[in-house]
């Protein structure tokens, strides 16, 4: 990367993170992208080098958060552990990454629920990145034979969706301590189904 390529990268890097602050402690309706700018101790028109409006640095703050979510997971993800184990370290490092990640963040917390149509905007590409670590989990658990799965494709996309359900709930303490609190039971329901076995 050149002299500049970095510097540029660098500023973007200290707009957003001071952004991310901001909007933690004030909430996105009541900072200005003149606060950021201030804030930053940059002029407002670095800042709008990098970005047109509030909306786009809200949407790279929340990709930031995102990338640290990625980050936690690919930790996971090296890890030397039998499938089922790995899915399962997954799921509640997934859930403790989001509720540090929001809990961080303060007042962005309220908007992180009340914008959900720009978080899942911004979430597409991550969706995607997610999905595809589920399944190579998953993929190995058959080649394994640990796993019995129709189609490893669809059931990632249906586990990611289910945990993304469960992340508003997850939140709110009483629910959140229920969850870590009962994680055998709320796995062996996740890989052992509802449906009772039959006797043989």
């Amino acid at each position: 990367m050149k002299n500049k390529d970095k510097k540029q990268s660098k500023t973007r890097k200290l707009i957003v993170d001071v952004a991310r602050r901001q909007f933690a402690m004030y909430g996105k309706d009541n900072v200005t992208m003149n606060d950021i700018a201030i804030a930053a101790n940059k002029g407002r028109r670095t800042i709008y080098t990098y970005f047109s409006n509030k909306d786009e640095v809200y949407l790279a703050v929340i990709e930031n958060e995102l990338d640290h979510l990625i980050e936690r997971l690919q930790v996971v993800m090296n890890k030397n552990l039998t499938p089922d184990k790995k899915l399962e370290e997954y799921i509640f490092t997934r859930f403790d990454a989001v509720k540090e990640a929001i809990e961080r963040n303060g007042s962005l917390r309220a908007d992180f629920f009340r914008n959900i149509y720009e978080v899942e905007k911004a979430r597409r590409s991550i969706d995607i990145k997610e999905i595809r670590m589920i399944k190579q989990i998953m993929d190995e658990g058959m080649r394994l034979g640990i796993f019995q799965i129709h189609s490893t494709q669809w059931a990632a996309m249906m586990m990611l969706y289910s945990l993304k359900g469960l992340e508003a709930p997850y939140l709110k303490n009483n629910i959140g301590t229920y969850i870590r609190d009962h994680r055998h039971i709320i796995i062996k329901t996740l890989f052992d189904g509802m449906l009772a076995k039959p006797e043989e």
